[in-house]
């Protein structure tokens, strides 16, 4: 598949502006990542990283033009996200061919997987989306993973479009302008490099930058081919609620881009171009980092969620990292277990998505849970200050989205949540999750609440709910 060619681009000071589960907080905050990015690679050793040894200095071209967006325009809690002057309105309202009508099956489901032949035709999920409101229009954006058909594919990143956040509009191939929708980021093919077998979208967060109207950030998982042994009995509960057949050793990576489609990695200090590193072998991460939550607390303090497999207690753990410029971070250690015995989380919670409550000025964390018998459900915490005392929500924690019955699409598991808080009249939460079925096939759903805190969700079934 043909890829976009590629560019060197220099200096550039980026100014972050506070973002947190597809809203924007006030402007002004000055949280500064300087990127050096020299003009000459200087190869090393390893034929690889620049001088500096923390940012790739081949990047893919980002569209020249400046997004139409008046940063002005947009309401403190939502992201401006461009609207691009070649996206025609017929384009965010065309759904993809292989999106389902509505029925009992399809409850919730919102994002099929992709035609035969297409990038995304075995399998879609974890998704990340943002929501922009304009003076008079409303866009949607959703980064997330597909997979085509073959033993040798691999997860990538597409990017889909919509109006209202239930309609998308799907691409089938790689995206070739500013405007189209689809494929945006593969794996990597560098022997060196750690997320060469598959890479997933964790979070995307918002900067502004005196050189560009906005720079997009995008955290991601990467997967190398190094399988990461754990316990059998775990294992076989794992992939029941995955459908994976092995768990692929995995770290957390950056790439950068102008427009949201045409990606440049930001290599950290890892040797193989990661962020962070798993744990020594007597650490609770010592076997793999997954599913990077970034939130932008405020001035130079960045925050990193992720999940791990504890080997000392068998469970499933969240822990967190801090930075002060999104690239070079310091592990603070497992914020979050595995719950009681009997709970749906029993086995421990993995894919935090960590979103901050403007209404309220507290944490919440939307996670996935992992079962004694495998199943795999949505719960949520919170925390006053997203450091510290983080709780699961309820005397008696219970899962705010379960799998649907034997009937539904998502019957076999629910996870990788992403929480968008709305406003005016649609005011309450929604929650895009992956779903499973019975017959392995995956898909992205939606679920909404309509209070102001989201301890209840409800499978979207129409605009007539």
């Amino acid at each position: 598949m043909t890829m976009p060619a590629t560019t060197k681009i220099r200096n550039i000071s980026i100014v972050a502006a506070s973002g947190y589960g597809g809203i924007l907080a006030q402007p002004g905050f000055h949280c500064r990542a300087e990127m050096l990015l020299p003009t000459q690679i200087s190869n090393g050793s390893m034929g690889r990283k620049s001088s500096f040894g923390r940012i790739s200095t081949e990047v893919t071209r980002c569209c020249t033009m400046r997004p139409g967006v008046d940063s002005g325009s947009a309401t403190d809690r939502n992201p401006p996200v461009e609207l691009d002057s070649c996206s025609t309105p017929d384009q965010l309202v065309a759904t993809p061919p292989n999106q389902p009508h509505s029925s009992s099956y399809t409850k919730g489901l919102v994002f099929d997987k992709g035609p035969a032949g297409s990038w995304d035709s075995a399998a879609t999920g974890s998704p990340v989306v943002k929501r922009y409101i304009g003076d008079d229009e409303e866009r949607w954006y959703m980064w997330y993973h597909g997979r085509s058909d073959g033993s040798q594919a691999s997860d990538s990143v597409g990017l889909a479009l919509s109006k209202n956040g239930i309609h998308w509009a799907w691409g089938g191939g790689a995206v070739r302008s500013c405007g189209d929708t689809g494929l945006v980021l593969n794996s990597q093919d560098n022997w060196w490099a750690f997320d060469t077998k598959s890479i997933r979208p964790s979070e995307l967060v918002i900067m502004s930058s005196p050189m560009y109207s906005s720079v997009y950030w995008l955290y991601y998982t990467g997967c190398s081919s190094d399988e990461v042994r754990i316990p059998e009995d775990v294992k076989i509960l794992f992939q029941a609620g995955s459908g994976v057949n092995k768990i692929y050793k995995s770290l957390p990576g950056l790439a950068c881009s102008q427009d949201g489609r045409h990606w440049g990695r930001i290599e950290g200090d890892h040797h193989s171009g990661a962020l962070l590193d798993a744990g020594s072998a007597d650490e609770w991460d010592s076997l793999f980092i997954a599913a990077p939550s970034v939130v932008l607390h405020g001035a130079d303090d960045l925050r990193m969620y992720y999940h791990s497999f504890d080997a000392r207690s068998n469970h499933f753990c969240i822990g967190m990292a801090r930075s002060r410029d999104g690239i070079r971070w310091v592990k603070l250690g497992r914020i979050m277990g595995g719950g009681a015995t009997g709970s749906f989380d029993e086995l421990g919670s993995m894919s935090p998505n960590v979103v901050r409550n403007p209404r309220e000025g507290n944490y919440l964390m939307a996670y996935e849970g992992l079962s004694a018998t495998g199943a795999r459900s949505i719960g949520l915490a919170e925390s006053p200050d997203g450091l510290t005392n983080w709780a699961r929500v309820g005397k008696d924690p219970f899962p705010v989205l379960e799998p649907s019955g034997e009937d539904g699409w998502d019957s076999r598991s629910v996870g990788s949540p992403c929480l968008v808080q709305m406003d005016g009249s649609s005011a309450g939460w929604r929650l895009y999750y992956e779903g499973m079925g019975r017959d392995g096939r995956t898909g992205i759903g939606m679920a909404t609440c309509k209070g102001k805190e989201p301890t209840s969700f409800r499978r979207w079934e129409g605009f007539h709910c």
